[in-house]
């Protein structure tokens, strides 16, 4: 018989599984298709991760951004990131103010990044000293300027887009700014029956904007709840053996490794795996992670930390390939049966 607690957390697994459909439902509105997309992205939120979304032009990168919060009782802003760009343009800065008794002082005017959900688009237009004014921010969930500290109030949540054909006025992302992100997902073009829903709704009259579907002390609840999702030993080591496996100097690495990857991934690229998993797991009404979880968010959650050498970018091996060979080798955990 199962437990008073096991019976809440069930009940509170599968309101968050109906919370999820809500989403997907304000968001169809706006976004045709893209469902595996929109399930990444509400799992790096509910992890309290950030989210990079890589796209050529033209596939509604901003828009399911901007759908999302739409559909959250969140603050949102969009920073539109430009060659020119500072980095007090994205976390403020100190002004001076006139008082009205006379004198002046400095006041702090807050930048965009004081919202819950942050569109960062085109964050691969800007210089990356710019670039680096998000990392504290998506780190420490904090900003410091002039020796004063500001913290962000949850939720924080960074969503980025990135442009990965143009080359002219970019700047490429450096692994320590990648890291910051839990998933990188890349947004392919439509199948055709969504392509023709894509054109038939555009050129339509705009659907009414619908109402948030979630509250801000909801996601904050959902943020918790998947921190309360169980994870076995089993499947912690399953994780644990596709991590050491992307380190070409580990002695676990396949030979292919060796061959194709110049730098592996580090302890927090397993961290991104098992909370982007606890996160698939929770949205699906389930109160513990399987093996499919861990596959399933294998590849954003490592395709951005795995560095491949010459002579992998020569033969046209990119780090998707080897995740998912990877995934291919290691065999899931046997759980031995009892009986």
């Amino acid at each position: 018989m199962s437990s008073p607690d096991s019976q809440d957390l069930a009940a509170r697994l599968a309101r968050l599984a109906a919370q999820r459909n809500a989403i997907l439902d304000a968001m169809a509105g706006t976004v045709v298709g893209q469902e595996a997309v929109i399930d990444l992205m509400i799992a790096a939120l509910l992890a309290r991760g950030h989210c990079l979304l890589v796209g050529v032009p033209g596939l509604a990168k901003t828009q399911m951004a901007k759908a999302l919060a739409s559909s959250l009782d969140l603050s949102f802003k969009r920073i539109q990131f430009t060659p020119d760009m500072m980095p007090s343009d994205i976390t403020g800065t100190n002004m001076i103010h006139d008082l009205p008794g006379g004198g002046r002082e400095f006041r702090f005017m807050r930048g965009p990044v004081f919202a819950n959900i942050v569109l960062a688009d085109e964050i691969n237009r800007t210089p990356p000293k710019t670039q680096a004014a998000m990392l504290e921010a998506m780190q420490e969930r904090q900003v410091s300027v002039a020796r004063e500290t500001y913290p962000l109030d949850p939720p924080f949540f960074v969503i980025a887009t990135q442009n990965p054909i143009e080359q002219e006025g970019t700047y490429e992302l450096p692994e320590a700014q990648l890291d910051r992100f839990m998933f990188d997902v890349h947004v392919d073009y439509p199948p055709l029956a969504e392509e023709e829903k894509i054109l038939a709704a555009t050129s339509a009259e705009e659907p009414p904007r619908g109402r948030p579907v979630l509250t801000r002390e909801e996601v904050l609840e959902a943020q918790k709840l998947v921190r309360s999702v169980a994870v076995s030993n089993y499947v912690i080591s399953y994780a644990a053996r596709i991590i050491r496996s992307t380190r070409p100097s580990d002695e676990s690495a396949p030979a292919f490794v060796r061959q194709f990857v110049e730098w592996g991934v580090g302890p927090r690229a397993g961290q991104m795996l098992l909370l982007g998993a606890k996160a698939l797991a929770a949205v699906d009404g389930r109160a513990a992670v399987g093996a499919a979880d861990v596959r399933r968010a294998a590849v954003p959650a490592l395709r951005h930390r795995v560095v491949t050498n010459f002579q992998a970018q020569a033969e046209g091996i990119d780090s998707v390939a080897v995740v998912k060979r990877l995934l291919e080798t290691i065999p899931e955990p046997k759980v031995p049966k009892y009986g």
